[in-house]
């Protein structure tokens, strides 16, 4: 008797443990992207001395709770030896009342510089859609993930971006952003992008302007315009 009490609690728990795997994996969510740009420009600044670049990432969700990887080609010159950029995130995603919020913290990650390029990021984005424009605003926090204080290299900064997006019929949608990277004397510039984007089911192609105002540019070099089209593709 006591063994067939033994061998149904384990059924029940073999039972329970299946459904519970079973109601966990329902709500895993799980989705991937790849793109080609002709021009792969962050915060304004071209990544790939003004090249073409091939893109992709995977994402993993859960609740909120989401983690990703994502990778590009780029080219800084002679000066740095690394023509990949991996970028590893991890944050949580909700809304309250129709406000979303998304905190999120990644790190950038240049094979082949790592006393030098690397450094992870902090944000914090807000967001509502009013239906006729979304607007957002982003909050970034630079960290020094390599303990690199040399004069002569690169630190991450603070900053801040606000954007909007308009939908319009045909699955338009019409993408402005704005934004100021660091702060005070270590002020790098304000970049900006006005573009838009068509959508055709699982595609997606892009046409944007996008440039970057050097507060210094003794320091940073000219500043930089660019047009980019970017194809892109998300399963």
């Amino acid at each position: 008797m006591k063994s067939i009490k033994l061998s149904l609690v384990a059924a029940l728990v073999v039972t329970g443990t299946t459904t519970l795997s079973a109601d966990f994996l329902s709500e895993v969510e799980t989705s991937a992207n790849v793109a080609l740009t002709s021009n792969y420009v962050w915060r304004g600044f071209t990544q790939t001395d003004d090249n073409p670049a091939i893109q992709g990432g995977f994402d993993i969700g859960y609740k909120g709770l989401y983690a990703g990887v994502w990778g590009s080609n780029v080219d800084f010159g002679d000066d740095y030896d690394t023509s990949v950029e991996i970028d590893l995130y991890l944050g949580y995603a909700n809304e309250i009342s129709g406000l979303t919020y998304d905190v999120n913290y990644c790190q950038y990650t240049y094979p082949g510089e790592t006393d030098e390029l690397n450094f992870g990021e902090a944000s914090l984005t807000l967001g509502y859609d009013f239906e006729v424009v979304a607007l957002s605003a982003k909050y970034y926090l630079g960290v020094d993930t390599n303990d690199v204080n040399n004069d002569d290299d690169w630190e991450p900064e603070n900053g801040w971006e606000v954007g909007a997006s308009v939908p319009l019929p045909m699955d338009i949608t019409l993408d402005a952003i704005y934004g100021d990277y660091g702060s005070g004397e270590d002020s790098i510039g304000e970049y900006y992008l006005i573009g838009a984007t068509k959508s055709f089911e699982k595609f997606d192609i892009s046409v944007a302007y996008t440039g970057m105002d050097f507060d210094d540019n003794d320091a940073w070099g000219k500043d930089q315009g660019n047009l980019v089209v970017t194809l892109g593709a998300s399963f």
